[in-house]
């Protein structure tokens, strides 16, 4: 029996080393998926790849891999997500929430990464926080885990380099937030660089 754990993280080099503890710690880089902002346009894909930009309302095409890495970070493609803008993506979540069908995004997914977190059992109410934090510039990470490695995943899910849910979701509240928005505006480069500053560890 499996567990769906996910981690929210303010830096996409926390996020990365959080996908590769987990795969070294034995989960399956088939049951990992990382979907991060690419607002500030850090993530970039050889020439065959889609603009992340490019036709958002019907969806980008899935990117080359980047990251030069291996495992799951070795898959991962650059998305244009209408609500939460630009995105890297890989893994079976993103395959759900993006839509992603034989190399190409169907076209109306915006609230998919919702949808896709309640479906694998994250409560509702986190799962608008999690998407909230992708638009916002974070990196989320998430992993179907067997029972025997659910502590050691959550460990690493839920060290001090991750977002602490219920905290962020009452800074989200202070400013009249209520749900994960697919309507709301995409972040700007400048907008995510100034949250990340927000709550940047010192």
């Amino acid at each position: 029996m499996t567990q769906t754990l996910t981690g929210l993280f303010d830096q996409y080099d926390d996020a990365r080393r959080a996908v590769q503890d987990l795969e070294a710690a034995g989960v399956p880089h088939r049951d990992v998926s990382i979907v991060a902002n690419n607002a500030a346009g850090t993530h970039s894909a050889n020439a065959n790849a889609s603009e992340a930009g490019e036709d958002a309302g019907k969806g980008a095409g899935i990117g080359a891999a980047v990251g030069g890495v291996g495992g799951l970070l070795a898959g991962l493609g650059l998305l244009a997500i209408p609500g939460l803008g630009p995105v890297v993506a890989a893994g079976w979540l993103a395959s759900t929430a993006l839509g992603a069908v034989g190399g190409a995004a169907i076209g109306g997914a915006a609230g998919g990464l919702v949808g896709a977190l309640t479906h694998a059992g994250v409560p509702e109410e986190d799962a608008h926080v999690y998407a909230e934090g992708v638009r916002r510039g974070g990196t989320l990470v998430t992993a179907k885990v067997e029972e025997d490695l659910v502590p050691t995943a959550r460990r690493i899910l839920s060290d001090d380099r991750s977002v602490d849910l219920a905290s962020r979701r009452a800074a989200y509240r202070t400013e009249g937030w209520d749900r994960f928005d697919a309507t709301a505006p995409e972040y700007s480069a400048d907008q995510v660089s100034a949250e990340q500053d927000r709550y940047r560890r010192i």
